[in-house]
């Protein structure tokens, strides 16, 4: 399913279906950025808010971005705080929607649906300074192999959202060749079970 349509019709159910990948990527964003706070965050693929309210409480500043006017409704209608603005874009053609640089950016469960990440970073490095940080938080590439993507119930059936592979590698080496270094990796497994697939891959960048 095209992914603006898609998410356009998960909105309605997005918060209130059960959704692993969603609460644990939640954890991860949450887990990597605790200990910081920033004066300016460009949240890209905000999707309902669920990272948003949190971002609010350790940014002075945040733009949150997302492809789906629906999912930003619910967004809009969840979130209500002064340090945010909502803008609807599609963040693979240019980012002229946006103003200044950022000291944070971060991409939770939206890269899958981004067939290049090379732009991405090339876009990322126009848009941040000396120190910024990059957050990402993905379906772990080994659940995408196992045939795991974006997906929910509809009366219609089951809907999947094209989604891409990236393998970790892929992120690496698109990071690096735009001038951004890895501070941390880390995987989520369910239940914090280590013996099956992990299921979120989160990576924490530094600009240099």
């Amino acid at each position: 399913m095209d992914i603006k349509e898609g998410y356009n019709h998960w909105a309605e159910q997005y918060d209130s279906n059960a959704n692993q990948t969603r609460d644990l990527e939640a954890v991860a964003l949450r887990t990597a950025l605790k200990d910081y706070r920033f004066e300016r965050c460009l949240e890209m693929g905000c999707g309902t808010g669920k990272n948003s309210a949190f971002l609010i409480e350790i940014v002075q500043e945040v733009v949150a971005v997302d492809f789906s006017e629906a999912m930003l409704a619910k967004a809009k209608a969840k979130i209500i705080a002064d340090n945010i603005q909502f803008i609807q874009a599609d963040i693979s053609q240019a980012w002229d929607f946006l103003d200044g640089t950022f000291d944070l950016v971060s991409f939770s469960l939206v890269l899958e649906h981004l067939e290049q990440l090379s732009q991405v970073f090339e876009k990322l490095a126009m848009v941040t300074n000396t120190g910024s940080l990059v957050y990402i938080g993905e379906l772990h590439p080994f659940k995408q192999y196992a045939g795991s993507k974006a997906r929910f119930d509809s009366p219609e059936g089951q809907q999947v959202i094209t989604c891409f592979n990236h393998h970790l590698s892929d992120f690496t080496a698109a990071a690096q060749a735009n001038g951004f270094n890895i501070i941390e990796i880390k995987e989520y497994f369910d239940a914090d079970d280590r013996r099956h697939l992990p299921r979120i891959l989160s990576i924490l960048f530094i600009k240099l």
